[in-house]
């Protein structure tokens, strides 16, 4: 009952009109990032279909280039730290922000400790502030560095696909 209800504060009501979940709300407003933002890298990073529509999920890994998604924390964590042992760290990406267990070792006592989704959240809408403070101006150039730092196609790419997630929520009646 507990692990659905931490769920629901991460996920939005299915009608469109209503606010962000308060998981984003505090995560942005602590590290003073767009909340839409980060709702936006989150669906784009982490989105999944549930029902007719794709939202962030909180138990989704990306290793060696490929996406896998879980039922819960704990099918998450143990495929996580099965990959560990079989996949260089910075190949592998974890939770609603996707972010690079080997990059941000140092931040986790356990790689498991990146699917926690408020912990995943704040470290995303961290790693956003700082993108955005190396070259303020753009929150939308801050989320393609944060996806891809060194900048390129890659980076272009993302800007765009969060910038139409972005587009969509403001177009919600």
């Amino acid at each position: 009952m507990a692990r659905s209800v931490a769920l629901m504060a991460l996920l939005p009501c299915l009608a469109l009109a209503q606010p962000l979940p308060e998981a984003y709300q505090q995560a942005a407003n602590r590290w003073q990032v767009p909340p839409e933002l980060l709702w936006a890298v989150a669906q784009t990073e982490s989105g999944s279909r549930l029902g007719t529509q794709r939202l962030p999920w909180p138990w989704t890994l990306n290793i060696a280039g490929k996406s896998y998604r879980y039922r819960s924390r704990n099918e998450a964590c143990h495929a996580l730290l099965a990959a560990t042992r079989t996949t260089a760290l910075k190949r592998i990406d974890a939770g609603l922000g996707q972010i690079n267990i080997g990059w941000h070792r140092t931040l986790f006592d356990s790689p498991c400790d990146a699917l926690h989704p408020y912990r995943n959240l704040t470290l995303t809408a961290r790693l956003l502030r700082e993108r955005y403070d190396e070259s303020p101006g753009s929150w939308l150039n801050a989320a393609a560095r944060y996806h891809r730092p060194a900048g390129g196609v890659p980076a272009a790419r993302y800007r765009q696909q969060v910038g139409r997630i972005l587009q969509q929520r403001t177009q919600q009646p």
